[in-house]
């Protein structure tokens, strides 16, 4: 996960039939002409993900994720479609009372496992899907002392393998649960750290790993015996944090065996990027490492459908998070590793084999999009085979594959292709009965000459009621990543609809360093935050508007988040002139201070070329901080308290720079949020706060005071 790149997970209630009824206080009259799109309709729509289709390919379970305001939080629960047929109504799974995701079909078709936090405890449940009236009533399988976090099922029906967060020096689950309960009631609460890791993202460590325990399943399906750690001896967490998911483990495909991502650096963590792919009995044992010869990641681990090789992805250059993803397949019988797609200048996000092994599938950036590719499993050739958009998650069937999907319209719905591709077919209507009454703004696609004349691409979205002949205020936003990309997506956080319903052209550029233009481009950020992405988007900006005659150069107000707030508090000492106001959200401002206080290390020594203290010259380059005496633009600075990538002092930090220099500014601080906005009405106090800073400063004839030397 690259330190500030924008997340593609997408957030994962009613027993019913028709997904698209879950929110009948969102309909409009049918006679009610349609309205722009706001943060209010964002943050209560249906969000689909974890599609997981049966083995025949019959029917498609999936999570939906509902927003709850009242307990101002998201619910999930699994829905399960008819995949054979067009407008098949949905029918809900799992119970009204507890959340549910995960869903993961057993070998024979009949069963749906899935975790759930029903009863208190998040463990694994399992439903019949061949009882007649679903959703019926389910069976607990686990009955663990401690949460269950992810969980695989064995081809063969005999065991589940479980993740769970237990004490590396503990003999069993039970005394991780004594140790956890006694510091409950302890008089005392300190925690002794030695090793950094401290804190990651947005938590404290207790001394805890994320550990694999295989599970015996009796003759009813239902955990019997006593956990078998699988990954004994290793100092790691599977999955990896904060970000891994069950896709860092399998079960190969007779159960004997499981492969897991792992890295086992304690004491180097906080600056390594070598995950390794092991291998270990299903019945425990010692784990074999498989990629002991790559210093750099390896990830994702998947066995041929006929068991006789494991794919998995890997990078090249240790240190090195953004580096390409390709995709390696070894032979389990020789050892020979074959790298399938070293030549093909893309990063691999998600794969899975095909049914017949000769293809395998994957998702990876390209030019702005984000589609499902087709690989051949002998010659490494790849077609695309879905067209302009964001592919969000897919699962593979007997004949075709299923896939969520979004674009910068639309919200993410559930879709079928065949493998060569073709005509896809939409299998569920999330969100219509909303969006029908909601004014959706068009968009667009282009491309410049950009640093060194290299060609460079962005996006214009249309304001709402957008007219000719009228000019209209520029909401320029800069991604984060710095290694990612503001593209054709549905975004739940930057979301360019919700801007273009206020009133404001959207204009966003993924600029040197983004991803999905070669490996090359990406890497050309690494030691110029400044310099490139600077240059591009100054000269992306020059060309929205000379292309769009309608965007009103004198009202513009630049806006962004993570390696985007970095580049709004450059923008400040660079560009002071060019903006009328400015939105940083959770950036970097000092890049000396930012290393001692952040957590993933590697990042800002890969970015910097090495640790702070060895190269301080480097973390000198391009630092807003030396810039203050030149800030005069007025500023909203946004910060989250359990920001442990980027820092809270870096925000306040940056609006103590500004108050002290008479910019006007403000400070929006959550204490709830960590680098992103995640509660629904903190996302409304977000939006609210920035268009009524955006509309103070672009309006006709708003003019800042001058800055105070």
């Amino acid at each position: 996960m690259i330190m500030y790149r924008l997340s593609r997970l997408a957030g994962l209630l009613a027993v019913g039939v028709c997904a698209a009824a879950h929110a009948p206080d969102l309909r409009a009259a049918s006679a009610e002409p349609p309205q722009p799109f706001t943060v209010r309709d964002l943050v209560r729509l249906e969000r689909i993900s974890e599609p997981a289709v049966s083995p025949d390919g019959r029917d498609v379970v999936y999570t939906l994720r509902t927003t709850d305001m009242e307990a101002n939080k998201g619910r999930t629960g699994l829905w399960l479609v008819d995949a054979r047929k067009r407008n098949a109504a949905a029918v809900r799974l799992t119970d009204l009372g507890a959340n549910a995701d995960s869903a993961e079909w057993s070998a024979d078709g009949r069963y749906v496992y899935y975790l759930s936090n029903r009863g208190g405890s998040n463990q694994v449940w399992r439903t019949d899907t061949r009882q007649a009236n679903p959703p019926v009533e389910a069976v607990q399988v686990t009955r663990l002392p401690l949460d269950v976090g992810s969980f695989r099922v064995s081809p063969a029906a005999d065991r589940l393998a479980v993740s769970i967060e237990t004490f590396v020096d503990c003999a069993d689950l039970a005394c991780t649960k004594q140790r956890l309960d006694a510091a409950e009631h302890a008089p005392a609460h300190g925690i002794l750290h030695d090793t950094l890791f401290a804190r990651h993202w947005d938590a404290w460590s207790d001394g805890r790993r994320s550990q694999l325990y295989a599970v015996a399943l009796d003759a009813q399906g239902v955990a019997s015996g006593t956990p078998v750690p699988l990954t004994a001896g290793i100092d790691g967490d599977v999955p990896g944090k904060p970000f891994g998911g069950r896709e860092d483990f399998v079960f190969s495909p007779d159960g004997r065996h499981v492969a897991f991502s792992v890295r086992a650096t304690r004491q180097t963590e906080a600056w390594s990027t070598n995950f390794d792919i092991y291998e270990v009995d299903a019945t425990g044992g010692t784990a074999r490492n498989l990629t002991p010869d790559n210093p750099a990641w390896d990830a994702q681990p998947a066995f041929s459908p006929d068991g006789t090789q494991l794919a998995y992805l890997a990078m090249e250059r240790p240190g090195f998070e953004a580096d390409r993803f390709h995709l390696v397949l070894l032979n389990l019988a020789t050892g020979a590793k074959r790298h399938l797609t070293q030549h093909w200048d893309r990063s691999i996000s998600s794969y899975a084999w095909g049914p017949d092994g000769k293809t395998l599938f994957a998702t990876a950036d390209h030019l702005g999009q984000h589609p499902l590719w087709a690989i051949d499993a002998a010659t490494g050739r790849t077609s695309a085979i879905t067209g302009d958009g964001e592919v969000e998650g897919f699962t593979v069937g007997p004949h075709q594959i299923f896939y969520t999907f979004s674009n910068l319209a639309s919200p993410a719905d559930l879709f079928a292709v065949g493998f060569s591709g073709g005509k896809a077919l939409k299998l569920t209507h999330l969100n219509e009965a909303v969006l029908e009454h909601r004014k959706m703004s068009a968009y667009a696609q282009f491309n410049f000459p950009g640093w060194n004349a290299e060609n460079v691409f962005g996006y214009v979205v249309k304001p709402v009621d957008f007219k000719r002949g009228l000019k209209y205020p520029v909401a320029f936003v800069v991604h984060g990543g710095p290694q990612g990309s503001l593209a054709n997506l549905w975004h739940w956080r930057w979301n360019a609809q919700t801007l273009a319903g206020a009133g404001y052209a959207v204009v966003m550029i993924d600029f040197h360093g983004s991803t999905g233009y070669g490996q090359a481009f990406t890497d050309s950020i690494s030691g110029d935050w400044g310099g490139k992405p600077l240059e591009d988007l100054r000269l992306g900006l020059a060309a929205a508007l000379k292309e769009n005659p309608w965007l009103d150069a004198d009202r513009m107000c630049a806006l962004g988040g993570s390696y985007g707030g970095y580049m709004m508090n450059w923008i400040e000492g660079q560009w002071p002139d060019r903006f009328k106001c400015i939105v940083s959200h959770d950036g970097v401002f000092d890049h000396r201070s930012m290393y001692y206080s952040t957590e993933e290390l590697w990042f800002p020594e890969w970015e910097h070329g090495g640790p702070e203290y060895a190269k301080p010259a480097a973390y000198a380059r391009d630092n807003p901080v030396d810039l203050v005496s030149r800030w005069k633009t007025p500023m909203l600075v946004i910060h989250g308290q359990l920001d442990y990538r980027v820092p809270d002092t870096q925000g306040l930090s940056v609006f103590t720079a500004l108050q002290r220099r008479g910019v006007p500014s403000e400070f929006l601080y959550f204490p709830d949020e960590n680098h992103w906005v995640l509660k629904p009405a903190n996302s409304i106090q977000w939006y609210d706060t920035t268009l009524a800073w955006m509309n103070r400063w672009t309006r006709r004839g708003a003019e800042p005071p001058p800055a105070r030397p």
